[in-house]
């Protein structure tokens, strides 16, 4: 094959950018980030596209001749920009929170220079070693035991898998020593009806199926029921099946709801399960004293799973996992290949001795081998912030929530259909006489309508059936003024 004629080579040395022409881009791609951040209230939330549009603007082919930087910095802006969802607008409440921060994006770019990949320790000693400090940190932070040994993944899904993938592990474990074996066919967990899919789709990865989770009937505060799970528990058993572990949740994605972990820990031991904790988007109210009422029995759990990617502030992906008993996961899938042998990794930690004991190896932990250098952003926050400025933002996005949700209760023809015990307001527009099929209609039509101004994103869930608006305050810029200018849309849009 013939080489390029040089001229189509423009600025590139060595099969890459020059130095001078990748600092001039830079600085232009840093110049568009930070007129981004400054000013993300000119753009809609939700983009007034179709689908396929993108998609029709751009060549049905990879191009034969590269372009200048300039002239991609100005085609994203062009033709990709129009297409994005904007996740850091102030504005944006139909989901948690993922919008990340400004030292978020600085580590991003850090870790994207050095792209390095965590198989083993050696592969990348600050990999491996900072997200072994920031996983403490964060547990210190949040009251949670600092003995916990502590992973990042990128989706609180994959954390879960993990944590059934344990559970598993330890049952077939205790059956070997009852001189048994687990028939993997018949193993079940038990879950809340509020609970996330996740814990539903780890089931099926596993083989099983979701029928084999167990959804457990939740209270008016949308909290599991003990005396539900007990039976659950009791009724599988004298059908023959192998019970494994249980998932409470504390913050629910539809309702934030707070399963009652102390008595579901009870069960859990007297049971002999693995306990894993979803606190995927709550987790961060830990740092608060005020609301670690809401995490008690937390650090009974085998296992525990936070996002710093949804209310901390942290780039996505970012999903900390927790676990007390870190050599279940290691026996289920520690496998090291010839070529990643070294004397880090050939012999189980706790048989190796002088520094080779402190290396961690991520990857005889988890499914992937390969892991990205995740921890830096979530270093680049923490230092940042610091836990007392993050505390404050915190307090902040509950108190805009408390007051959304006051504004809701002493309006005549609105109604709060759920605790606010974070930062996420369940909320409904009641029409006088209006059956419950009309108000379900009224409340999507009024869901899309505010969708429809550009200047908020909300979304729906189905509580008891019932048609609920979800607000979801969580963005680092979300001030008092934007949530009164929603209510504001709230009530005149609901008229219409």
């Amino acid at each position: 094959m013939k080489a390029p004629p040089a001229e189509t080579l423009g600025a590139f040395t060595d099969n890459d950018l020059s130095p001078e022409d990748f600092r001039r881009a830079g600085h232009a791609v840093v110049d568009w980030i930070a007129d981004y951040y400054a000013h993300p209230e000119r753009q809609r939330v939700l983009p007034d596209v179709l689908p396929g549009q993108l998609v029709d603007k751009l060549p049905s082919g990879a191009p034969q001749q590269g372009a200048a930087q300039e002239e991609i910095l100005a085609d994203f802006e062009r033709l990709v920009a129009p297409h994005l969802v904007h996740w850091n607008h102030p504005g944006f409440m139909a989901y948690f929170a993922a919008g990340g921060s400004r030292p978020g994006v600085l580590a991003e770019a850090l870790s994207a220079a050095v792209n390095n990949v965590g198989l083993l320790w050696y592969s990348s000693p600050a990999l491996a070693e900072l997200e072994e400090v920031t996983t403490r940190w964060l547990a210190v932070a949040m009251g949670l035991p600092v003995e916990w040994f502590g992973m990042i993944h990128d989706s609180a899904s994959i954390a879960t898998l993990h944590a059934v993938i344990a559970a598993r592990e330890l049952a077939a474990a205790k059956a070997r020593e009852s001189g048994a074996e687990l028939d993997l066919n018949r193993i079940v967990m038990y879950t809340s009806e509020q609970a996330h899919s996740s814990v539903e789709k780890a089931m099926s990865a596993l083989g099983r199926g979701a029928e084999a989770c167990r959804k457990i009937r939740c209270d008016d505060r949308y909290a599991m029921r003990p005396g539900g799970l007990e039976r659950a528990i009791a009724r599988d058993r004298s059908a023959g099946l192998s019970p494994i572990a249980i998932t409470a949740t504390v913050g629910t994605t539809a309702s934030t709801g707070v399963d009652p972990v102390p008595e579901i820990a009870d069960i859990a031991a007297e049971n002999g399960l693995w306990l894993h904790v979803d606190a995927a988007y709550a987790g961060a109210a830990a740092i608060l004293p005020e609301m670690r009422r809401h995490f008690a029995g937390c650090e009974r759990a085998d296992s525990f799973v936070i996002n710093p990617h949804k209310w901390l502030f942290v780039q996505m992906d970012c999903s900390v996992f927790y676990t007390a008993r870190p050599e279940c996961l290691r026996s289920a899938l520690s496998l090291t290949p010839e070529y990643l042998r070294s004397s880090t990794s050939r012999a189980p930690q706790a048989q190796r001795s002088g520094q080779d004991a402190r290396a961690v190896n991520y990857m005889e932990h988890s499914i992937a081998l390969g892991r990205r250098f995740r921890a830096l952003k979530l270093w680049f926050v923490l230092r940042s912030f610091g836990t007392e400025h993050l505390s404050k933002v915190l307090r902040e996005h509950v108190r805009l929530a408390r007051l959304l949700a006051d504004w809701v209760a002493e309006a005549p023809d609105f109604e709060l259909l759920a605790p606010v015990d974070f930062s996420l307001v369940c909320l409904r527009y009641r029409p006088t006489g209006a059956s419950e099929a009309e108000t379900d209609a009224a409340n999507e039509r009024l869901l899309r309508a505010v969708n429809a101004t550009g200047e908020f994103f909300l979304s729906h869930a189905k509580l008891e059936g019932r048609y609920t608006i979800r607000v979801a305050i969580g963005n680092i810029s979300t001030t008092e003024a934007h949530v009164s200018r929603l209510w504001e849309l709230l009530r005149s849009l609901a008229d219409r």
